[in-house]
């Protein structure tokens, strides 16, 4: 990954939409504790389905700060995007969404069994830079159901409205790969990305509009603990698995 020029991989086009289209409600989903709808975005012709995650309708947490889901949302897809993994579809905050200020981001049709509970040995295999992407946002909600196989055979992630706290807070299932050494290719990839944020460039702007300056760092540290380690972290004494697991 060259930090001096970060690109990102989703298609320029598809984000453009996102963007600058208008939005039109389609349908709300049923499943979950905040609001979340289905959204039709269009721009000059074209039209792509997207979920649209209004801050007005995130329930307060105790341990996060409040109207703050949204972004880190849009968070995870930049942090995704600047280790050059492509594992969370575009997502953009827009302003004037139905209910105002929310994440915006490409719907991915996938089989309602196309989760990693469902997964061949070969799809779990990949899902070890997911691990690796989880330790380093540091998911504090990681189920199964937000690991998916898109009808198209992509490994995509949703869900990352409780990601980038300061405290430790990782729960997830995929402790399968706990303790194993990370590749060369994904420490590498890691340890760029914090060259990245510390560099004050163009990532670590993008992320001041999402995320605070305690929060930031604690996303560089951890980058470069696990690069350190060259391992993935063991789960700790402390409750380790989201609830529910799927």
């Amino acid at each position: 990954m060259d930090t001096n020029n970060i690109t990102f991989t989703a298609e320029n086009d598809v984000l453009s939409v996102l963007r600058l289209g208008k939005i039109t409600l389609k349908g709300i989903f049923q499943v979950g504790s905040n609001h979340t709808f289905l959204v039709e975005v269009n721009s000059q012709g074209e039209c792509i389905e997207a979920v649209y995650k209004p801050t007005k309708g995130e329930q307060p947490l105790w341990d996060f700060p409040s109207g703050t889901l949204a972004k880190r949302e849009v968070a995870a897809y930049l942090i995704s995007e600047a280790l050059g993994w492509g594992l969370v579809p575009p997502t953009v905050l827009r302003n004037d969404g139905p209910y105002g200020l929310g994440s915006v981001q490409l719907f991915v049709e996938f089989d309602p069994d196309g989760h990693y509970f469902n997964f061949t040995d070969t799809e779990r295999e990949i899902c070890r830079s997911v691990a690796a992407f989880d330790y380093v946002i540091n998911n504090a909600d990681r189920k199964g159901g937000h690991i998916v196989r898109t009808n198209r055979g992509h490994i995509q992630l949703i869900d990352h409205g409780v990601c980038f706290h300061c405290e430790e807070k990782l729960r997830t299932v995929l402790w399968d790969f706990a303790g194993e050494r990370l590749p060369e290719r994904m420490c590498s990839d890691i340890a760029d990305l914090a060259t990245a944020i510390n560099s004050f460039g163009k990532l670590r702007n993008m992320l001041s509009k999402l995320l605070s300056i305690s929060e930031i760092n604690a996303l560089s540290d951890r980058a470069n603990s696990i690069v350190a380690s060259g391992c993935l972290p063991q789960p700790g004494l402390d409750y380790n698995y989201p609830w529910p697991m799927l």
